[in-house]
């Protein structure tokens, strides 16, 4: 499947078929709920399987990493690899870090691990549709310019998330953290500017300027080229940086044909720990890539 808004050239669309890669993914667990994970991994080992059967992929590692989750988590998780089924086509690795130093040392420790061609950020609260690997390869295989792709997101109620987005601004990022509904209201257009409803809304596949962690496929070699997450941010921002970073190397694309269900919630509903650290890692974001205050 060609990767809309390219032109292929005659050569490349004569070529013989996609050479069959190899596809490593990461997700980083803390205490999360295991009924979600399981879903995660089985929706993703059947996305790995519909990629091999296309033949965009030839193989996948799988890796857990466990940010120091309690020991009854980890026998949980360690049960629930159990009870699933894995064979060479798609084996799993699940890795226990002795500290939650967070997100992208997490999923740094994956990548140093991994040896593949592509490599996939998730979530351990994302559902992936059966075709969203063999969408999203056949992309990246097609349009060599493109350095990672963003899916089509739906919350679990089958509302429409979006999540690229617009270089934020501070009052952008307090309205989402802080303000009630109704000052939203007041703020609409702006909010929608910066989460590109329009842009995304109408499902074509364009180029973007930041795309989210929970879900972000990339060539693992232009991972690598920039070291991976900046581990300075602990929770939050981490993918803007990381988005930033990557454009330096080449394009991020929104591909609504790949599509996810995200079952995660938003800042405000996390207390205020959470909001503590989105605080935090958005002063180190301005603080490395420029402020911008409206």
């Amino acid at each position: 499947m060609p990767c809309d808004g390219d032109l292929l050239t005659i050569a490349l669309m004569d070529s013989p078929a996609t050479p069959s890669l190899h596809l490593s993914a990461a997700i980083v667990v803390h205490n999360n709920a295991l009924a979600q994970l399981r879903v995660t991994l089985v929706t993703l080992r059947g996305a790995v399987d519909a990629a091999v059967q296309s033949g965009e992929l030839r193989s996948a590692m799988i890796y857990i990493v466990d940010n120091a989750s309690e020991e009854s988590y980890q026998a949980g998780v360690e049960r629930l690899l159990d009870e699933l089924t894995w064979d060479d086509g798609c084996a799993v690795t699940y890795m226990r870090q002795s500290t939650n130093a967070g997100f992208g040392v997490g999923q740094n420790a994956a990548l140093s691990e991994s040896h593949g061609d592509f490599h996939l950020i998730l979530n351990p609260d994302v559902e992936l549709a059966p075709d969203a690997l063999s969408v999203g390869l056949s992309c990246l295989h097609n349009a060599p310019q493109v350095v990672a792709l963003s899916p089509r997101v739906t919350g679990p109620s089958g509302q429409r998330e979006f999540l690229c987005k617009r270089y934020p601004s501070l009052l952008v990022l307090a309205l989402r953290a802080y303000a009630p509904a109704f000052v939203q209201q007041w703020f609409s257009a702006r909010l929608a500017r910066y989460d590109m409803r329009n842009e995304c809304g109408n499902d074509a596949v364009i180029d973007v300027e930041i795309i989210s962690g929970c879900y972000m496929l990339c060539r693992t070699a232009d991972l690598r080229a920039i070291d991976g997450f900046d581990e300075g941010f602990f929770l939050y921002f981490e993918d803007f940086d990381l988005s930033l970073r990557l454009r330096q190397r080449g394009k991020l694309r929104y591909q609504p044909a790949m599509r996810i269900v995200h079952h995660g919630g938003y800042t405000a509903n996390k207390g205020w720990r959470h909001l503590g650290w989105f605080v935090r890692s958005g002063l180190r974001f301005f603080n490395l890539h420029g402020w911008r205050f409206v």
